[in-house]
């Protein structure tokens, strides 16, 4: 047997505690949190990988989509290079009240155009979690023109699976161009391969710089001009302005230079903008009459199904849009959508829109149509297309 210890024990009969002991296994609790924390780990891991890209073209994302705001704020004035503070441009005041009164009523509608709707784009949180693809710039513009039927041609292309477009009119090609491409490209929506990239801008159509501008940035840009009956048009102008401003002069005043000889007042802009021949000269230079679409405000209300069906193969899209789309809306005297885009309601423009004529005394409506006569034979020769104002 083994040699006897002290004591007469044997060496086989040391306790227990004498001999080395397996480890304790942790308690439940502890193998639970270090597996939250290693799942916590891969989680974090995964979000700042997938975060690089989109917080680069976000970087409004820890601030619930506040970045477009600050994308929109005007441009801070810049310090002249000796230091001085800068200085706003002079105006000198109108001649007459005639000529206050012009002012005032196109001051009325660029203060409406600015403050025009928020865009209605995903938001930097919303893009992040369900969007991809990229920011692209537009293959396609809505050019003008004002008070012509923009909007609606916009929100019932919206409703394309294959267009996307901003909400707001980005205004990049006639107050913006200095701050870049980069700064246009962040303001569009995210597509996928196939996908459409749009925007609208009326203003565009009568800004000389814009033609030489979107040419500059693509060629290949196609360009939509949703026109009306320029005497209709100018008078839905004016209505616009006067829910502005109901101190505004009358029509009649603002639209002749002298009421006796019957002279229009071709510096208005409200009478200016109707003349589309004179316009689109300025674009021929720089676009091929085929990469421009000129749709009918007319029949964009009448037949709205038959108008979107041109531009859908203008833009080579499927024909999606079809009749069922719509109803006509006997309130506002226009139609609206039975399904809006990313909604199951009908959907109808605003309030802004379908506004009620003022009367204008017919003389002096008479005379603006042989005023835009010529204009309009004109257009039609130079778009191909008899539009049937006369």
């Amino acid at each position: 047997m083994g040699q006897r210890l002290s004591g007469g024990r044997s060496c086989l009969d040391v306790p227990g505690r004498f001999l080395p002991q397996p480890p304790t296994p942790p308690p439940p609790v502890r193998r639970k949190l270090a597996l939250l924390f290693a799942m916590l780990c891969v989680w974090l891991y995964m979000f700042l990988y997938s975060c690089a890209g989109s917080c680069a073209a976000a970087p409004g994302l820890l601030l619930l989509g506040s970045g477009s705001r600050t994308a929109h704020a005007p441009p801070a004035l810049a310090t002249a290079p000796n230091g001085t503070p800068p200085r706003l441009p002079f105006r000198a005041p109108p001649a007459t009240a005639l000529a206050a009164g012009k002012e005032m009523a196109e001051g009325a509608a660029s203060l409406e155009e600015q403050s025009r709707e928020t865009p209605d784009s995903p938001s930097s949180i919303s893009s992040f979690f369900s969007g991809s693809g990229t920011k692209q710039l537009p293959q396609a513009i809505i050019i003008g023109v004002k008070k012509g039927g923009t909007r609606a041609l916009l929100e019932f292309l919206r409703v394309h699976p294959d267009v996307r477009a901003v909400g707001a009119e980005p205004h990049f090609f006639d107050r913006s161009y200095d701050k870049g491409l980069a700064w246009y490209r962040d303001l569009m929506p995210r597509t996928l391969d196939g996908q459409i990239t749009m925007e609208k801008t009326p203003s565009y159509f009568v800004t000389r710089e814009a033609p030489a501008r979107i040419s500059a940035m693509s060629k290949d840009t196609k360009l939509i001009v949703v026109v009306r009956d320029p005497v209709t048009r100018a008078i839905s102008d004016y209505t616009q302005t006067l829910s502005k401003r109901p101190d505004i002069p009358t029509f009649e005043s603002l639209t002749f230079k002298n009421r006796s000889t019957g002279l229009i007042d071709t510096s208005w802009s409200a009478i200016q903008i109707g003349i589309y021949a004179k316009h689109l000269e300025h674009w021929l230079r720089h676009f091929p009459i085929g990469q421009m679409l000129f749709v009918s405000g007319e029949r964009l209300i009448s037949d709205p199904a038959g108008e979107l069906g041109r531009v859908q193969d203008f833009l080579g899209l499927k024909r999606i849009i079809t009749d069922k789309h719509f109803y006509f809306n006997k309130t506002k005297g226009f139609p609206c959508l039975k399904k809006a885009e990313g909604s199951s309601k009908p959907h109808c423009l605003g309030k802004t829109k379908g506004r009620t004529h003022p009367e204008i005394a017919q003389e002096v409506v008479q005379r603006l149509r042989e005023f835009y006569r010529p204009f309009n034979l004109k257009f039609y020769q130079m778009t191909g297309h008899d539009f049937g104002w006369d």
